[in-house]
């Protein structure tokens, strides 16, 4: 039993996520030029779209990596979040990209947008592959947003279920069966 095996269908392609990062990362650098970006990864979810998206953005740009908690074990957010990682970076004055997985409830993408607002960056911005925007709690848009996706388990290029899958090249819907064992 392969992790191919526990996919019901590919919902977006190899081909199609080079494509559509690759337009991310025009988009930014244009609306970047001449700022100061920090781009900001939350992990572990968006690690293989960051290091995809900052090699497809031509302007100068620094990284750090945050990563919070707001899932416990379960399927569904709790809506607590703590902060397992904070950044590195003074945030005075720099441009920041959020640059997420997956945009879901938002409901711990407002919780860390408002703990950095705080530092006094001159800008905050979301960039997110993934929308499922009928699954919306909070009030989050993203500037920059990849594919919208319907309200099923999606899984692959970072995505994860149980800290497995994330490794699949492509983003697949993973069977029901393997979620309500």
């Amino acid at each position: 039993m392969g992790m191919m095996d526990d996919i019901e269908r590919v919902l977006i392609s190899e081909e199609e996520l080079h494509n559509k990062v690759a337009e991310l990362g025009a988009a930014i650098s244009k609306d970047y030029e001449g700022k100061n970006l920090l781009m900001v990864s939350v992990l572990k979810g968006s690690v293989i779209f960051m290091a995809d998206l900052m090699r497809a953005v031509t302007v100068p740009c620094e990284i750090d990596f945050m990563s919070v908690s707001s899932y416990g074990s379960g399927v569904k957010t709790s809506g607590v979040v703590k902060i397992i990682k904070d950044l590195d970076l003074n945030l005075e004055g720099k441009d920041l990209l959020i640059v997420e997985d997956i945009l879901d409830s938002g409901k711990t993408l407002a919780y860390i947008t408002s703990i950095l607002q705080a530092r006094n960056p001159s800008s905050i911005r979301i960039c997110t592959l993934l929308d499922k925007p009928e699954r919306r709690e909070a009030d989050v848009v993203a500037s920059y947003s990849g594919f919208p996706v319907p309200n099923e388990f999606v899984v692959g290029y970072g995505l994860d279920y149980a800290q497995k899958y994330r490794n699949l090249p492509y983003i697949g819907v993973l069977k029901p069966e393997v979620y309500t064992k």
